[in-house]
């Protein structure tokens, strides 16, 4: 029973935090209407066999509501698959490709922002109902060789089988990265990135979740394949949310010193163990997060490519100022003692400040005194739960 009323005080912050799919329709529009664009007869791409999709937080449903205004960032690659390769284009040559026809696509669909360039993609802002920014990384297949190191990378690091590793590998890109000294030069020295791959990958350890995921088909009456990631609704795609979320009100005024979302979706996924409720989810995944961080580098490895550390600049001398490694052990103790405060059986107050404190929440007091059985919320003082020196949170 217990139980049961903390998965629905989570599951209510999760409703105020987690996008609308209505959100995920217009991203899934943005960029359907994008592909279409660089398919036209006129695209300078076209015969190229461009392919636009999405990645990041989109692809994996894990996304959340802008935090205090901010923009919906919708992370997407435009893949030119086919008659170019390291040989016969620069990066920089691809990037001025695909950006002549993203500015032809901005006038013609009268987005009023100028196109933007960032270090590896170009930007285009929107400005209407749901405010996004598109970031749209230029990119070409990786060659086999390269594609071959990392398949042995990844069956060495024992995250992957041999199925898994080979199918994974297939989909690495080469991207364009204007900071690279060799960027106007026919290089083959590329930066290599998989977004599909990890989305892959990451499916993988959703798929831990089996009697949630056939619950799922039971209600869409469709296969797992058939829907979108963001309506899988996994206790890890939701676990991630909420920290997330709590991340960003922890470092609201501090965003260059917070933990990065690649590491804190790397060591959840890892930390997932196929948990059906979101109560135990997010018990183990609080506990066995630190654990995961490698003493050695690479300290947070990229399981789809393992030489690759998410977590490079922790140890950059250029980013030393900022206390990143300390950041986020200090935000992961804070995320247990905000979670075990939610978890309270007995003191609607001590939930309600913690929604408001970690999460930027407003819970209802009625909802939850009704969710815990107890009397309407009193002003006593909220009591927090000591845990053991090993675990210094547990279960009420």
């Amino acid at each position: 029973m217990a139980e049961n009323s903390n998965n629905a005080i989570l599951e209510a912050m999760l409703s105020a935090i987690e996008l609308p799919d209505s959100a995920y329709e217009k991203a899934e529009s943005r960029y359907k209407d994008l592909g279409e664009w660089l398919h036209r007869e006129e695209s300078k791409c076209s015969k190229f066999e461009p392919k636009i999709s999405p990645q990041g937080s989109f692809r994996l449903g894990t996304a959340n509501r802008p935090f205090k205004g901010e923009e919906y960032d919708l992370d997407m690659s435009c893949n030119l698959q086919e008659g170019l390769t390291k040989d016969v284009t620069t990066q920089q040559e691809l990037k001025e490709l695909v950006g002549d026809d993203l500015e032809q696509y901005r006038k013609a669909r009268g987005i009023q922002a100028a196109l933007g360039e960032k270090r590896r993609c170009w930007r285009l802002d929107y400005a209407d109902n749901i405010s996004f920014h598109m970031d749209i990384v230029p990119c070409i297949p990786e060659d086999l060789v390269q594609k071959s190191v990392l398949e042995k990378r990844m069956i060495e690091s024992s995250s992957f089988n041999n199925t898994l590793a080979e199918e994974v590998s297939e989909l690495a890109v080469s991207i364009t990265d204007n900071t690279d000294p060799q960027y106007a030069l026919h290089t083959n020295d590329w930066r290599i990135s998989n977004p599909e791959g990890y989305a892959q990958w990451f499916e993988s350890r959703m798929r831990l979740a089996e009697a949630v995921l056939n619950q799922r088909m039971f209600e869409a009456k469709a296969s797992i394949e058939e829907l979108p990631n963001h309506q899988w609704k996994t206790p890890l795609q939701m676990v991630i949310k909420l920290l997330k979320r709590h991340r960003d009100t922890m470092f609201e005024n501090d965003d260059d010193s917070k933990p990065i979302s690649i590491i804190i979706t790397t060591l959840a996924a890892k930390a997932y163990s196929g948990e059906s409720d979101l109560v135990s989810a997010l018990e183990n995944i609080l506990y066995d997060m630190a654990a995961l961080v490698s003493p050695s580098v690479p300290r947070v490895p990229n399981p789809v490519n393992p030489v690759e550390d998410f977590a490079d600049k922790w140890y950059s001398t250029e980013h030393l100022h900022l206390n990143l490694e300390a950041n986020f052990h200090r935000w992961l103790l804070q995320a247990q003692a905000d979670f075990e405060a939610l978890r309270s059986h007995e003191n609607v107050k001590n939930v309600l400040e913690a929604a408001k404190r970690g999460f930027n929440v407003n819970l209802d007091s009625t909802f939850v005194s009704k969710a815990l059985g107890l009397a309407p919320a009193t002003a006593s003082a909220p009591k927090l739960v000591q845990g053991s020196p090993s675990r210094p949170w547990c279960k009420l």
